[in-house]
């Protein structure tokens, strides 16, 4: 099955199309642009810049993807945006593609929702199943695990990660992580409230699980204990079977506490590109 392009957009003879794709009026599609099977483009998109789309995606009017990073230090080299199968993007949405930083690539996975003028800065990676709510502003670096949602206004500051199932209230401003499967709100600097509950059940998670992450979230946010009193209590009680949402929590607030700011990936930001890391490595 052919793309089905409009007369009325201007899609440059270099770039690749999949079968089933759908151009409206009013788009731009430069050359470097691959667009998978069966994605659509409304109107008034414009893909540009080195920009890979997956299938199934659809995108409505207004939305830019691969527009070059508001990054001072950019330097106008051939970076990237990435972007998997399924995914939703909608009015006025706009993803920037990597600064010369990392590997210099913006990353979105499968299954995302992007609500109507959200915006992914450069070099940020979306991972399976998010949701960002209207006007979300995502900083440089950030990273978004898998089924988390971010509620509308909420600005997140770059190199902050927010954790797998985590859920951020709306109007926030969101300084440093968030933990997985942690409830955070608070217009200034969000507080954890509580366990994500819902989202935990909706994904299948099993009430014992749930249970022993609501006493590590009692013990550590209610109750102040250290990290290694807690790690103790559960090696004591759970016989060493540690549930997987477990594991992860624990991981993940240890990484934090050893990065800067409330954020693991601080420390990261004023490392060279991973190319000139590997060329030194060689050297």
């Amino acid at each position: 099955m052919e793309a089905q392009i409009s007369p009325l957009s201007q899609v440059d003879p270099s770039a690749k199309l999949g079968k089933g794709v759908v151009i409206g009026p009013f788009c731009v599609v430069g050359p470097n642009v691959t667009i998978g099977d069966y994605t659509q483009l409304a109107s008034h998109v414009v893909l540009m810049g080195t920009t890979t789309l997956g299938a199934h995606n659809k995108l409505y009017p207004g939305c830019v993807i691969g527009g070059e990073p508001q990054d001072v230090s950019y330097q106008e080299s051939e970076t990237e945006v990435l972007i998997g199968d399924n995914n939703l993007f909608r009015e006025g949405v706009t993803v920037n593609r990597g600064a010369e930083k990392e590997d210099g690539i913006t990353r979105i996975g499968n299954r995302n929702m992007f609500m109507a003028n959200s915006h992914i800065a450069h070099n940020c990676r979306i991972y399976d199943d998010v949701i960002l709510v209207n006007g979300v502003l995502l900083g440089g670096h950030v990273h978004v695990h898998d089924r988390a949602i971010v509620s509308g206004n909420t600005v997140v500051h770059h190199f902050s990660t927010i954790g797998r199932l985590a859920f951020v209230s709306g109007g926030c401003r969101v300084p440093h992580d968030i933990p997985p499967f942690m409830l955070a709100a608070g217009s200034d600097n969000p507080t954890l409230k509580t366990l994500n509950i819902v989202g935990m059940r909706r994904a299948g998670i099993s009430e014992t699980s749930i249970d022993t992450v609501k006493t590590a979230f009692r013990m550590l946010y209610r109750k102040r204990k250290t990290m290694a009193e807690v790690q103790a209590h559960f090696d004591e009680t759970l016989d060493g079977v540690i549930p997987m949402e477990l594991s992860q929590l624990l991981q993940f607030i240890e990484a934090q506490r050893a990065g800067k700011l409330g954020r693991a990936r601080e420390a990261t930001r004023m490392q060279p590109p991973q190319e000139e890391n590997e060329k030194r490595n060689a050297a």
